[in-house]
């Protein structure tokens, strides 16, 4: 694909996990949206739900493999399935391709320990997480998306696993709060001493338009193209295992944990997506919480 692709105006999709739950998906345990790719009754729904987001206008579909991270599946005893799971979710969101060839597909790579939290494993396991994960990704993708990063560490070992593959990549850093990612980092930081060969642009993903705001200003002077995925979350706390749902009798679906902004209607959304457009941005998308009415109304900025 073409390098310079994000330096014009473009759209991503939104949130697929709790687009697919708003659609009548039951969730198991916390697989949370690997739910619809474990689940052969709702490949349909999956493969639609990608399909609104590109009739509403979007041209980057990405992977619905953010729950499909090893930690994720042994806590729900499939962890045999992740080979499986990547490779399914690849292949239902590359078939899209048949009808609307145009579209690009990214390579979803989570964080791969809890999400909105630092992984302070060992550097040999993040990266052989992050590795066996592109691997099974590579065949069906235009580029990898590192999504939702909570340190400028994760995202090295990340970005030096993808070196095989010789794909482009998006940074998809995330920040709950404040000027900071989980680590303590700072946005300015994430390009120091790094080669830009291969790379989209840096986008806040899973982020509040408050936080992308306050944010807004070092990633302009990252000197590469810029963005995001908004939420429409109360708060980013990090996601609890499965025995702290089962522990705190806490629902399944994040929303209940995280809670839902009524505020950020489609229209709103896309009021705050044009400001930040009009200061440079040009990767332009949802997450949690927003859905092909939020991104038909984003589309319209184009």
């Amino acid at each position: 694909m073409d390098i310079n692709f994000f330096k014009k105006v473009r759209i991503l999709d939104g949130g697929m996990g709790q687009e697919l739950l708003a659609r009548g998906m039951e969730p198991k345990g916390t697989l949370w949206s690997a739910t619809a790719v474990l689940n052969k009754k709702y490949h349909k729904l999956l493969y639609d739900t990608h399909v609104d987001y590109i009739k509403a206008g979007a041209e980057v579909i990405v992977t619905t493999t953010f729950a499909s991270r090893k930690i994720r599946l042994r806590e729900n005893k499939v962890e045999d399935k992740f080979e499986y799971l990547n490779k399914k979710a690849g292949e239902i969101a590359k078939r899209t391709k048949d009808i609307y060839p145009n579209i690009l597909v990214a390579g979803g790579l989570p964080p791969q320990n809890l999400t909105y939290k630092e992984d302070n494993r060992s550097n040999d396991e993040i990266s052989e997480n992050f590795y066996e994960h592109a691997k099974l990704l590579n065949p069906y993708i235009d580029f990898f998306y590192l999504d939702v990063i909570s340190s400028i560490k994760e995202l090295e070992l990340a970005i030096k696993c993808l070196d095989e593959f010789k794909k482009p990549f998006l940074i998809g850093a995330h920040i709950s709060q404040g000027k900071s990612m989980p680590s303590g980092e700072k946005i300015s930081d994430i390009l120091k001493n790094k080669k830009k060969e291969n790379l989209l642009g840096v986008i806040l993903s899973c982020v509040s338009p408050e936080n992308f705001q306050l944010n807004l200003e070092e990633l302009k002077n990252l000197g590469v193209p810029f963005g995001f995925k908004l939420n429409s979350y109360i708060k980013t706390n990090p996601f609890p295992n499965l025995n702290e749902y089962k522990k705190n009798k806490k629902s399944i679906n994040p929303k209940e944990f995280l809670g839902k902004r009524s505020d950020l209607t489609p229209k709103k959304m896309a009021e705050l997506a044009k400001s930040f457009k009009d200061c440079g941005a040009t990767i332009l998308g949802g997450c949690c919480e927003t859905s092909p009415a939020h991104i038909k109304e984003i589309s319209k900025l184009v």
